[in-house]
């Protein structure tokens, strides 16, 4: 299957069989991101935590702060 990443907007082929290719096909809101792309914002989310000013607002639960 031919994937193209949100972000980079590169083009890769995975494997039919994978999990990540039967969630693309059966529901198309999913999106790919290619690992280049998702460990640079693994990074940076990481980079924004790291600072204590990072917050995860949920909506009817009490403020989480990382």
């Amino acid at each position: 299957m031919r994937v193209k990443c949100i972000l980079c907007e590169k083009i890769e082929k995975i494997d039919d069989q994978l999990p990540i290719a039967k969630r693309l096909r059966n529901r198309p809101i999913h999106t790919y991101m290619c690992a280049d792309c998702n460990e640079r914002i693994a990074e940076k989310t990481k980079e924004r935590i790291a600072t204590g000013k990072f917050h995860i607002y949920r909506s009817g639960k009490e403020q989480e702060i990382l």
